[in-house]
């Protein structure tokens, strides 16, 4: 008693009587009846947003906890207190004794909820026995709802599987079954009307979690999409967005949509912190104690059980470290700087790294187009002007310099340079096709010069004085838009071969190219400055192969329901799919040809549709 009255932990359980362990409730009050352990550090996927680039150390077998020190564990943690228990991993779902343990945790007198977060890859196979053996919650990890994209990420094959795993639960009575989904500027945050909609007709939980800091995803602030950035996305499709009341520990914000069957949520770890909360402990596969997420402070309990402490002892080493937990974030100001585990050895919320392309648009007169494909790295930290300079320093000077000039024969001064540069003083080469006997534009080292019209009344995006300006759609009315455009790449024989039988080294053309040109859609208010930012509805990208021409064929198309069109979407699609396949290909052979980028059709808007014949 003494011991208690001269901590403030002691003395806030005493003061309080809280009918909880004083082992679990910290310096702050906080009561921690919830506990996660995770299984396994292994995994059946291969994701690039949860392992780092070079790999992980697994732990050895041996020093892993077995399936009794498990129970051991959880039915001291359940004894103080601890209500729910939910298994983690890497997978928890290939560890082969996950249904007994899940049996033997369902003995545990006084747990309420034993839960699993899972790939979804076993899912259905293992569910109806999970069931019968105790498992009454599950969290589900997809951050994409596009099949070729979820490939492309997790390096293997198994969407079905995982949107199997979903339905299984569903049919099983699961209520509700939480989708946990990641979402990441410049990857997935076009998605977030598709997963809401997902929810319309099945009994879901989809989770947006804003993207978190863990060692080996280089996390950038400019990648994460706030909770209110969501919010405000949703709202506009749905307005009428209802927000659900939730439980004090609850580390979400829920909303449903009216008429829907499911809901969603928003874990918003970044922008506002649940730390106050917070009722969580981790256990990690090798049996270490972690009070916080992100945190690095860890307490070997599998130690001290193999060389026989009590369990008293144990309850006070556990409530020791529970002491110690800091009041927020592990106690550190800037937690993007923090060193921890790596996700896929914590068994938290997944966290996102991809592979991109990033396209550079110039428009006038006619839209001259460049792609530099950016690997993982170059993305984990968007580049200031500096950083472009320096990423393209070697594509620039492989090339002849060149400033674009306007000769203006109404004008005073024989030239005018337009700069061209997109970011800093980075100048791009451009050709333009089209002329008029009024102006042209000259390569300042070729000496050669194109011919472009002036502004006039019928170029929407400039101003009387020629100066860029972006459209006011505000009193356009919404109408449904549709636009299909149109790529065709020429590889030449071996490219053409190597793509058909799936040779190519960097992997499978067709497939990361059709994400590239999804990606492209959603990217095009990002590159072309002065289009509109439009939420699509939906976006399609099509690669067949044409033996006849030893050539890859794109089509793309774009759907929205708003005031202005999405030809630009098409377009940029298509080109981003296009410039993918030369990428991918140019180990190959350096003779290919992108041609008959255009667009081949539009619906709606006040112009009318338009077919190309």
């Amino acid at each position: 008693l003494q011991e208690l009255q001269s901590s403030g932990r002691g003395r806030f359980v005493l003061e309080h009587a809280a009918p909880f362990s004083a082992f679990l409730t910290d310096s702050f009050g906080r009561q921690h009846n919830y506990l996660r352990i995770s299984l396994t550090e292994k995994c059946n996927l291969r994701c690039q947003y949860c392992m780092p680039e070079e790999g992980v150390q697994l732990t050895p077998k041996s020093e892993l906890l077995t399936a009794q020190e498990i129970i051991t564990l959880a039915r001291l943690f359940v004894k103080e207190g601890v209500e729910k228990i939910r298994l983690t991993g890497g997978e928890p779902l290939i560890r082969p004794d996950v249904v007994d343990i899940v049996g033997q945790l369902y003995k545990l007198e006084g747990l309420k909820t034993i839960a699993v977060t899972t790939n979804g890859i076993n899912l259905a196979r293992l569910l109806p026995r999970l069931k019968e053996a105790g498992l009454n919650a599950i969290n589900i990890s997809l951050d994409t709802l596009v099949p070729a994209k979820f490939e492309f990420i997790v390096r293997r094959k198994g969407f079905h599987k995982v949107m199997e795993g979903i339905h299984k639960a569903t049919e099983l009575g699961y209520r509700p079954v939480k989708v946990n989904c990641v979402v990441m500027r410049g990857f997935n945050e076009d998605e977030l009307l598709d997963f809401v909609d997902f929810t319309k007709d099945l009994p879901l939980d989809v989770r947006f979690i804003e993207y978190m800091p863990f060692d080996g995803n280089k996390w950038n602030f400019k990648k994460m999409v706030s909770y209110k950035e969501m919010l405000d996305t949703i709202k506009q499709r749905w307005p009428e967005l209802e927000k659900l009341p939730c439980e004090a520990s609850s580390t979400a914000k829920s909303y449903k949509v009216p008429h829907f069957q499911g809901q969603i949520s928003f874990i918003t770890s970044m922008s506002e912190h649940f730390c106050r909360s917070c009722n969580r402990l981790r256990i990690t596969a090798d049996g270490n104690l972690k009070v916080c997420l992100f945190g690095n402070s860890e307490v070997s309990l599998r130690d001290h059980l193999r060389s026989g402490a009590s369990e008293e002892e144990l309850v006070q080493i556990i409530g020791a470290a529970v002491g110690r937990k800091k009041k927020q974030h592990a106690g550190m100001f800037n937690i993007s700087q923090m060193k921890n585990r790596p996700m896929i050895l914590i068994g938290g919320f997944p966290v996102s790294k991809m592979y991109s392309y990033v396209t550079f648009f110039f428009s006038p007169p006619e839209p001259a187009l460049m792609s530099f494909p950016l690997c993982q790295d170059a993305l984990q930290n968007p580049p200031n002007s500096k950083q472009w300079g320096h990423t393209f320093s070697h594509w620039l000077t492989s090339r002849a310099s060149c400033c674009v000039f306007r000769k203006d024969q109404n004008s005073m001064f024989d030239t005018k340079c337009l700069e061209a540069s997109l970011v800093g003083q980075v100048s791009v080469d451009c050709q333009y096709k089209e002329a008029s006997p009024r102006s042209e534009f000259c390569t300042r080292d070729l000496g050669s010069c194109t011919e472009v019209p002036h502004a006039s009344d019928n170029l929407t995006h400039t101003d009387e004085e020629g100066r860029a300006t972006m459209v006011d759609v505000g009193g356009k009315p919404d109408s449904r838009r549709s636009a299909v455009a149109g790529a065709v790449v020429r590889l030449g024989e071996k490219a053409f071969g190597m793509v058909r039988q799936n040779q190519v080294k960097k992997g499978d053309v067709l497939a990361v190219a059709q994400i590239a040109g999804i990606q492209g859609a959603k990217l095009t208010s990002q590159l072309i400055p002065l289009c509109h930012n439009i939420p699509l509805n939906h976006v399609e990208v099509s690669l067949s192969l044409d033996e006849a021409r030893y050539a890859v064929v794109i089509r793309s198309s774009c759907q929205t329901w708003g005031r202005t069109g999405v030809e630009m979407e098409a377009l940029t699609a298509a080109s981003l799919a296009a410039l993918t396949v030369y990428d991918m290909c140019k180990a190959v052979t350096h003779d290919i040809v992108i041609e008959e980028v255009k667009l081949l059709s539009k619906t709606g808007g006040q112009k009318g549709d338009f077919s190309r014949v």
